[in-house]
């Protein structure tokens, strides 16, 4: 069964969502492809108590790396690219090509970024840290003013 609870933050309302498999679910209630939860999830703040009690602290700038269990879904590819993704260092930024170089496909910064647009688990999976080749800041389904913040928070604390 799906649980689901919201959670209020420095960037934006947040859609929280898991189950006994791991977190599935971590949705910027205003950006694009925003996640709602279906007729039979279950709100369920408690079950969540975890994830909340982590992203509060990133939020803090206390917690650079979440322990969390994840269970997102995709193809191979999108996976690979997702694990790849929690291999960027908090406070540290990468490229597209370079993310495609990481994961043994270098020509693939394409398929990356639909990939890494395609982020389930956002911030958990920190999406936020890719940027153009040129340093830019390029594509979030957040919002670029909501990556922005979530660069800085992480410069801040570093």
């Amino acid at each position: 069964m799906m649980r689901y609870c919201y959670l209020e933050s420095m960037v934006d309302r947040l859609l929280v969502a898991g189950d006994d498999d791991g977190l599935r679910y971590i949705s910027f209630m205003k950006g694009k492809n925003r996640i709602t939860p279906e007729m039979d999830w279950r709100e369920d703040r408690l079950y969540l108590g975890e994830a909340i009690r982590q992203l509060d602290l990133y939020f803090q700038g206390r917690l650079k790396r979440f322990t969390l269990k994840l269970a997102p879904q995709g193809t191979p590819f999108q996976l690979d690219v997702l694990r790849a993704l929690q291999e960027v260092p908090y406070g540290e930024t990468v490229s597209y090509g370079e993310l495609a170089r990481r994961i043994g496909r270098p020509k693939a910064s394409r398929a990356v970024g639909a990939a890494n647009a395609r982020n389930p688990i956002s911030i958990v999976i920190p999406c936020h840290r890719v940027i153009g080749s040129d340093g830019s800041l390029v594509g979030f389904g957040g919002g670029l003013e909501v990556k922005e913040k979530l660069l800085d928070l992480e410069r801040t604390h570093r």
